[in-house]
């Protein structure tokens, strides 16, 4: 197995790891959630606003439309595998890339999706309970707040995981390289112990005292018997590393099963409790406490499983080194004490002194396979630590990015609100801390994308990360062969020395390729986020500008006798001058103009949409003619580039390229989100005005029909009210 073959592997079990915590994160979120309604919950029950009976109505309503959400999106990923899925056994980097784009695709719905349920599930507690205006206005912001905390809780927890999965990756490589290294040391030293009676026996030929062809018979047979036992205790060691690997296995599943169920245990015990509203903060830091506390539980069974078959298996191969060099020092001992004597004709005496000869020109020579073996030890640690550096640099790349997403996101929320305008800050709080909920679970979706297109990238380019290892050590070998080398191999080694540079500088310029391919990736997934973002918060701001706009007429309604309908409505009934088919047309003349007043209010508003729409297509061309030309600059540019920086500039050339086409579609969603809500409260303020005068007629006409005065309405209300 090559040592790239088992980096792809290790680095797919990372992949792994990182869709497990996805999955273990969502599935907490939505138990927090109810959690969270369930305080909310408590509260009105309290309060006698609900019933015992539609308090477990709601939440288990709520449990089981998160749980189909979680069906959904298996039966997605499934489909997704069966529709991927190769007649071989293998899967190929090509295949993990696209598993891992779907799948981002389909979480992305998911998350939609969940926050859909959410605020269903949120409209409907506030519908059951029937509380104020105000009241449900302050309700929606503590879940919304407390949500937010949520988030970043889960966020937190997340950047501790994953860090705990790419530890535990560097520490895999670590044991795979400690157990190959043994593994290799083994036939390596065997052969330099082989070359070296192989010396001596060229030396007693020189000598006379064996023909070559004796010669070559001895070290066939001596080859042959060891190597045969060699391969013979290796495929032993081989099949005890099998069943030892296998019952460790099934030693630690036991024991992962067992702090599975007593994890469950303790979630449920928690989730179980009944906290009061002002308790919130008291049962996030209990669960937040509880999810540290199996971290690291989880950590230390998963340290003590991989050091313990690494350790298990290190002794096996310390075994067969011990049995590979005691079987060939009795080979190599029957060769000189009785073979030697009976081929050559020298006194035992004679061969003992040769066999104590072999083992003086020995030591130098394994002295010499200790040191390569150490300085490509060496070499492996600076390059894992080197990959450690690169793996912070991605963390870093990424919390530039949630930064920059962070500011951008902050100021077109900002840039919107002050647009409105009419809003009260209450309004204004609640629409930004719903932005900030949205944008957390999307940051934190984010930032375990760009660490799996981090994976992908080093797995892209391990087998050339390998091959460049695997040619410095052999520089290392060749260095280390001797002290002091002729011009031929000076040349030698500077012509190699010469190469790996080449080659290195190949792969430092693949591997930022690959970045900006993997960041172009990333950075079209982050719009298609943000689009459900966006999406989401113009139903937010509509919603409260309804709300704003239903709370102002209310405030104006409330100047006038709030019972001068029901008396005038009383007095049509009473009146001998409105019959009932005059009434009953009065009401059918009513709704037909209301219904006329929505139609048109719904085709202004359809048709101002695919205005916006088709003045955001005639941007995107110009945006898209603009990027045309400006790539035709720099190709026309690019000739005029050094060839030694071409490179480089070519690189910060395409990230501005990129950073600027992410600026500018922001812009541009950011003045369609402008038009749209501009224009949508215009038609709002329309209808609301074109409804209230049709109630004005309405109201006039009928009190013409029952012969009521409109100026006698404050006479109406004071008969109705009673005197003190």
């Amino acid at each position: 197995c090559f040592s790239f073959d088992v980096k792809l592997c290790l680095c797919s079990l990372v992949l792994k790891d990182l869709m497990l915590l996805d999955t273990e994160l969502r599935r907490e979120k939505h138990m927090i959630f109810i959690q969270v309604l369930k305080i909310c919950l408590t509260d009105f029950y309290h309060k006698k606003k609900i019933t015992d009976d539609l308090f477990k109505k709601i939440l288990l309503t709520q449990e089981n439309d998160f749980e189909e959400l979680q069906k959904q999106l298996d039966s997605r990923l499934q489909n997704t595998e069966m529709s991927g899925a190769h007649n071989s056994e293998y899967q190929t980097l090509e295949d993990l890339e696209r598993k891992e784009r779907e799948y981002s695709e389909h979480i992305i719905d998911n998350m939609e999706a969940f926050w859909k349920q959410a605020d269903k599930a949120q409209q409907f507690l506030l519908d059951q309970s029937k509380c104020s205006s105000a009241k449900a206005s302050k309700i929606t912001m503590d879940l919304t707040e407390r949500m937010i905390a949520v988030e970043g809780l889960l966020s937190e927890s997340q950047d501790l995981r994953a860090m705990d999965i790419q530890e535990r990756l560097f520490n895999w490589e670590f044991m795979v390289k400690a157990v190959d290294s043994l593994k290799s040391y083994i036939p390596e030293e065997c052969k330099c112990r082989l070359n070296t009676v192989s010396n001596i026996l060229d030396h007693l030929t020189v000598k006379n005292n064996l023909s070559v062809r004796q010669k070559e018979e001895l070290l066939t047979d001596l080859h042959k018997a060891f190597w045969e036992q060699l391969a013979h205790f290796s495929n032993e060691c081989a099949q005890q590393s099998k069943d030892l690997i296998l019952k460790q296995l099934e030693y630690h599943a036991k024991k992962r099963e067992e702090f599975k169920h007593r994890q469950k245990t303790e979630q449920g015990c928690l989730l179980s409790k009944t906290f009061q509203t002002e308790e919130f903060h008291d049962f996030l830091k209990a669960y937040q406490e509880l999810l540290e506390k199996h971290r690291q539980i989880q950590w230390d069974l998963e340290e003590e499983e991989d050091w313990e078959s690494a350790e298990a298996v290190t002794d096996l191969y310390k075994e067969l080194h011990s049995k590979a060099s005691h079987t060939l020092a009795e080979l190599v001992k029957e060769l000189f004490l009785q073979t030697l004597p009976v081929v050559t004709g020298l006194s035992v005496r004679e061969c003992e002194l040769l066999k104590e000869e072999w083992q003086e020109n020995l030591v130098p020579q394994l002295e010499k396979w200790n040191t390569y073996h150490q300085r490509r030890w060496k070499l492996f640690q600076e390059q894992l630590l080197l990959e450690k550096e690169l793996w912070l640099k991605e963390y870093a790349l990424s919390a530039v990015i949630q930064k920059h997403l962070c500011e951008t996101q902050e100021k077109m929320i900002q840039s919107v609100v002050s647009r409105v305008g009419c809003l009260s800050d209450e309004s204004v709080n609640y629409i930004l801390q719903k932005h900030k909920l949205l944008l957390c679970a999307v940051l934190r979706r984010v930032t375990l994308r760009s660490l799996g297109m981090a994976t992908l990238t080093h797995m892209r380019m391990s087998r050339k990360k390998g091959l460049l290892q695997e040619l410095r050590e052999q520089h290392v070998l060749q260095k280390s062969s001797s002290h002091c080398h002729d011009e031929d191999q000076w040349q030698l080694l500077k012509a190699v020395e010469s190469h790996i540079l080449e080659e290195e500088e190949k792969l430092e310029e693949e591997t930022q390729q690959t970045h900006l391919e993997f960041h172009q990736q990333l950075v079209n997934e982050i719009q298609e986020a943000l689009h459900f973002l966006q999406q989401h918060m113009e139903q937010v701001v509509g919603q409260t500008l309804l709300q704003h706009a239903r709370q102002e007429a209310a405030e104006e309604n409330s100047d006038d006798e709030p019972d001068f309908k029901e008396r005038l409505v009383e007095t049509a009934v009473e009146s001998v001058y409105g019959t009932h088919n005059n009434i009953n047309r009065l009401v059918q003349n009513y709704y037909q103009q209301l219904g006329k007043i929505t139609e048109s209010y719904e085709g202004k508003k359809l048709q101002q949409l695919k205005s916006l729409q088709a003045e955001r297509g005639e941007r995107s061309r110009l945006k898209k003619k603009q990027e045309n030309e400006q790539a035709l600059k720099e190709q026309l540019n690019k000739g005029l580039l050094d060839i030694s920086s071409a490179v480089h500039q070519r690189m910060v050339l395409h990230q501005k390229k990129i950073l600027a086409q992410f600026e500018l579609q922001q812009q541009i969603r950011l003045e369609s989100l402008k038009q749209k809500i501009l224009g949508l409260q215009q038609l709002q303020t329309e209808l609301e005005n074109q409804l209230q005068e049709a109630e004005l007629d309405f109201v006039t006409e009928l009190a013409t029909l029952a012969r009521v005065p409109l100026a006698m309405k404050k006479q109406l209300s004071k008969r109705s009210k009673p005197t003190g």
